[in-house]
Parts: C-alpha cells; structure tokens; sequence
C-alpha cells in the first residue's frame, strides 16, 4: 500500500471513529479539523500517486464526511435532528465501505518488483519486428506478415528520469483483466507498477559486449510478466530479450497503435481430441521456435549495425542462451537445436514436436514447480487414472493412454538431455504462475492456490538464483555452484537424479 493512500485510509477510520464515539456537542470541531486532514491527504493522494478504483468508497467517504461537517460547523442553528434507524444505518453503511476498501487493497495492492541483485543498472528498449519471410496464420485475416514486438533489458551505463513502467500502456491493462475474467477496470492500479529500468539509457562501459539471452513467455501471457527476471539478468551483465509472441499473448501493442490478442487459445480447447490438440501444440509449437530464430537473426543485424540501436556492437553472439515458461519454456527447449545458442532453461514447460527429432545433445536445465515434478514422477511410477477420475476430467482411457505416451517420450528427451549435461530440479510448495511476476499481483492468488505456499518474493529470488548460476555456468564461465547440487541457502531446490 502506498504511503498516502495508507494515510487516508487511516484517517478516515479515525474520523469515522470520533463521529461514532465522541457525543454529539462536543465533535463540531474535532470532526471538522479530521474531515480537513482528510481531505487534504485525498488531494496529496490524486496529485502525487494518483487515483484508482479500488479507493473508490474511501474517496466518496472523504467528500461525504467534508460536506457534513463543514455545513455541521458554518451552519451551527437549524440543524434537525438525524433518526437514530436512519443514523444507524449511514454508520453501518460507511462501516462496510471501509471494510470493502480494506479488502480491495489487500487484493490488487500497488506491488514493488524486486530490485535486480547484480552491480550494472538497467536500460530497456522495445523493438518491432517484420518477418516478410512468413506470413501470419494466427491472424484471422491472414493478410499480414508476422510481426512480433521485443524488449529488452540490459546493462546500462547510466539512468536518468524515472523508471520505465512495468506495463506502459493502460489499454493492455484491461485487456489483461479480460484475460482473467476481470471487468476491463480492475487492473488499472498496475500503470502505477514501475521496473527498476531506465528507458533509452546508454549501455554500459563495463564491458565490450555482453551475452544474449532470448526468453519467451507461456501461453496467452506476456513480456511484461517475465520483467523481474529480465531485470535481475541484465543486472549481472546480460541483454535480455523477451518475444511477445504476437496472437499468443494476452495482449500485444503495434507501434501504430494496433492491439492483438490471443487466438491460439482455440487449439487448446477440451473439445478437440487429444491427437488433434497434440498437432494444434506442435503448429503453434513450430511457429513460436522461428520466431525465436528470427529474433536472434534480427540481433545479429543489431549487432553489425543494420538495425539502429545503441546496442551495435555490443552483443556477444557467440554466447546466446535463451529460457520460457510454460509453453515458452517447451520453446525454449525446441529453439536450442539451432547451433547459434548454447544453452537454454524450461521453467515448468512441457515439451512439443518431440516425434521430430533426437534428444538436444547441449546443457540444458529443466526447473519445475512442485505440482508438475509430481506430474511427471506419476508417469515415472505408472500411476494410472480410475475410471472415477477420468469420468470427472471428461476423458477417456484412450485419452490417457496418449498423454501417458507422449509424457513417457518427454522424460526419455529429458533423459537424453541430462546425459548430455543438462539437469533437472523442482521447487517444493510452487505452482506454475510462481515462474512469472504473476504471483505478485494478488496475494489472493496464494490463497487460492493459483500460486503456491512460498511466498512470492521467496520463490522469485529462487528461481532468479539457479536461473542466474547455469547461464554464468555456461555463457561467461564462471558460478556453477549451485549446479552442484542442494544448497542450504536453498532448502526449497531439489534436485531429480533418477528419471526411471
């Protein structure tokens, strides 16, 4: 909670607690010295944080009250006498509104990202890119070319001015409420949400060049949900791309002002047999893997100075990882069989079009939440649905006994991988949203399950540690350490040394 929006809060529990308590004669003044407190702390609060919908009643509370007790002290005859039902009622009434505002900025509170461990500060650029080599099949039109918007985050030199914010456009907000079945409104707070990146900064002296990570968000997600993580590696010397890839987000902003939405979520729908959900995977599968390679071939043009940026010259291409979440993270993986990156991380990903070719032969780290290790440690132990079960899923024994082929195909890649030098560890007590700045949303989401038990900021410092130590591992030649295995500092990791 902000500081002046906690202040007016508080104020007007107080001032409604001297209407309630001090008798009648004696609160003219101190109402009326409250009421004025209060309302100056609502004009500090619009002028320097700004409005949001969640203060909605504590705003209309603070105006009431001023109209009352100022015509209660200017007027001081004639004032008739209130009815005790009717005072009552007014009472239980602000009583309730108080409680509602309480709940709503526990709900959808104004968070801080955590701040980047590393010694660089932090510069960010989006670029907008045109692949005139593919045409765009997720577009219902299908008259376009495909167009993906990239930011990035890297080492900067210096930042002036205030912080990027940590979702720039107010229109991409409602359509992320929509996203979670939310009025488009709701999420409105979150234009106050800033990064710790400065916008345009120069890249850092540090360093001649600096290694290249491509990252990829999860199905119907975005850039902007993987900014602490991007934050936290550019910190430590890394540029950081993150791909929108277009049509497979909540929401994607053209340059020109053109807003795209999900509409892959289709190939997904229960509706679909798995067979035919398993071929929709692998389509969307290929598209996301050559947006990954386009990406890089577009950074290669950065480098040599055919695209315009600060960043020419600056890019390590000899040394370019890249990581996903979800379906992002089953990209991460398909895009690391080209022979430009050398090494990637899946964060809690299954994998797809695993029929097309051998296991990847480079490091690679597999790092799961705790309910997908328990997923998979089900294929490993043969567990097999009841017909109860099945029944209460919609499914058929047909139904898993493909899924139970294609999870136990996904283990022998993730065999062949950690053969390679790749590895494979879970977070006790994490969910899937845990791997993305969704669990910082709304600690509702915890109590829902939504994300799991370990606290939000707990889980990221995690998961950016291992993150951080396997790209140093392999990209700079240095940490590793926690590659070794289960660390004290980090009870919570655990490693998979048997995939049976």
């Amino acid at each position: 909670m902000r500081l002046f929006e906690l202040l007016l809060f508080l104020s007007n529990i107080g001032f409604f607690a001297l209407t309630v308590l001090i008798k009648k004669g004696r609160r003219r003044i101190p109402v009326f010295v409250a009421s004025g407190i209060a309302s100056l702390l609502l004009v500090i609060h619009w002028t320097v944080e700004g409005y949001r919908v969640q203060l909605f009643f504590l705003y209309c509370i603070t105006i009431i009250f001023l109209a009352i007790s100022g015509s209660s002290y200017f007027l001081k005859k004639g004032q008739k006498k209130i009815p005790r039902f009717m005072l009552g009622s007014a009472y239980t009434g602000i009583a309730i509104m108080l409680v509602v505002t309480a709940g709503l900025l526990y709900a959808f509170p104004v968070f801080k990202l955590p701040e980047p461990t590393g010694q660089f500060k932090v510069g960010t650029q989006t670029f907008h890119f045109v692949d005139t080599n593919r045409q765009e099949i997720f577009d219902k039109t299908r008259d376009g070319k495909r167009e993906l918007m990239v930011q990035v985050w890297y080492p900067a030199q210096a930042g002036t001015g205030k912080y990027a914010p940590f979702i720039p456009d107010t229109r991409i907000l409602r359509y992320m409420a929509s996203d979670y079945g939310l009025p488009g409104f709701t999420l409105q707070h979150l234009k106050y949400v800033s990064g710790h990146a400065y916008s345009g900064a120069g890249v850092s002296s540090a360093q001649t060049s600096y290694p290249l990570i491509l990252a990829n968000p999860g199905n119907a997600s975005s850039r902007f949900l993987h900014t602490s993580q991007a934050e936290n590696l550019a910190s430590h010397g890394y540029i950081v791309a993150v791909i929108d890839h277009t049509y497979n987000t909540f929401a994607t902003q053209f340059p020109d002002g053109r807003v795209t939405t999900s509409t892959t979520n289709d190939l997904f729908s229960p509706d679909h047999d798995y067979r035919t959900e398993r071929g929709n995977r692998d389509k969307l599968g290929k598209v996301l893997t050559d947006d990954v390679a386009f990406a890089l071939d577009q950074f290669e043009l950065i480098q040599s100075g055919q695209i315009s940026s600060h960043l020419k010259g600056r890019i390590d291409l000899g040394h370019v990882g890249v990581f996903g979440h979800s379906i992002g993270g089953a990209t991460a993986y398909d895009a690391s069989y080209d022979p430009r990156i050398a090494v990637g991380i899946d964060l809690d990903g299954g994998l797809y079009r695993l029929r097309d070719r051998e296991g990847l032969r480079k490091p690679f780290l597999f790092m799961n939440s705790e309910s997908e290790f328990e997923r998979l440690k089900m294929v490993m132990d043969n567990h097999a649905y009841t017909e109860a079960e099945l029944q209460r899923m919609g499914n058929t024994r047909e139904w898993e006994d493909q899924v139970t082929e294609d999870k136990k195909l996904e283990l022998e890649r993730m065999r062949e991988t950690v053969a390679s030098g790749g590895q494979i560890l879970y977070i006790d007590n994490t969910e899937h949203l845990n791997f993305t700045d969704i669990q910082f949303l709304s600690p509702i989401f915890k109590l829902l399950g939504i994300t799991g038990k370990i606290a939000p900021e707990r889980a990221n410092s995690v998961i950016n540690a291992y993150m951080l130590d396997f790209f140093d591992m392999y990209l700079k030649n240095q940490g590793g350490h926690l590659m070794k295995g289960e660390d004290s500092r980090f009870p919570e990791v655990k490693f998979v040394t048997s995939l049976l």
